[in-house]
């Protein structure tokens, strides 16, 4: 395996790395700014392969923030590294995942903020979005960069096979056809239906993000808030 960077929108750029055996990319973002933020520290097995890719852009010394959705192996398994790698980083996360996790397991104090509260890294704005359940787990949260109108979406519309680093098709049925695979199989269930999917995901889609950068799959450019508004119904979320 390697990393492969792109530079997905200015000082914006995706790293990653596809894994023939589960068919799927990982990919971490890698946001450029006076105080530079990692989205995704990734697995700790691949914690070697996205270093070497920050370092094509930047020295990794200098990150100042990690950021993830939840408490998750490929969310944040390497967190610990990438503190030990920059000694200036801290994570940030969200109230529920500083109580019952990160405050835990990092080796530094995270920055925790609150639902809506604003983390500031220099021109760039990340509004953290509490999103329990959405995609899983009661810790999950979002970032949505305001600058950009970027949304880090984690595992949402998650899709499987090498693919294309920007897409701007149709992201809701390449997100229903893995979600029909994994029917059956030990990955059955990744997504919870629960009421908490469709009021959340109308809240997503009320931001109107021009991208969607997704962990699994190729950065998202198409009509975002539609994708949105639809994920839902397509994946069967509702009880």
């Amino acid at each position: 395996m390697k990393t492969v960077v792109h530079e997905i929108a200015p000082d914006l750029f995706r790293l990653s790395l596809y894994f023939g055996k589960a068919d799927l990319q990982f990919n971490h973002f890698l946001f450029l700014d006076e105080e530079p933020l990692l989205y995704h520290a990734g697995l700790r097995s691949f914690f070697p392969l996205v270093r070497k890719g920050v370092a094509e852009v930047m020295d990794p010394a200098r990150l100042r923030w990690i950021g993830f959705s939840h408490f998750e192996a490929d969310e944040c398994g390497a967190l610990n590294e990438w503190l030990e790698t920059a000694p200036g980083a801290l994570p940030v996360c969200g109230v529920i995942a500083a109580a019952i996790n990160i405050s835990d397991h990092a080796d530094r104090r995270p920055r925790v903020l609150a639902d809506g509260e604003v983390l500031t890294t220099g021109r760039r704005r990340f509004r953290l979005l509490e999103t329990p359940q959405v995609p899983h787990g009661w810790d999950a949260s979002l970032l949505f960069e305001e600058t950009g109108k970027i949304l880090l979406c984690s595992d949402l519309f998650l899709h499987q096979g090498n693919v294309e680093a920007v897409f701007d098709g149709d992201l809701l049925e390449r997100a229903r056809e893995t979600h029909r695979r994994f029917e059956g199989g030990p990955l059955h269930g990744a997504f919870p239906a629960t009421p908490l999917a469709p009021p959340t995901l109308e809240r997503l889609a009320g931001l109107d993000p021009k991208g969607l950068a997704l962990m699994h799959g190729s950065y998202y450019t198409g009509d975002c808030r539609t994708a949105l508004q639809g994920l839902a119904g397509a994946l069967g979320l509702t009880p």
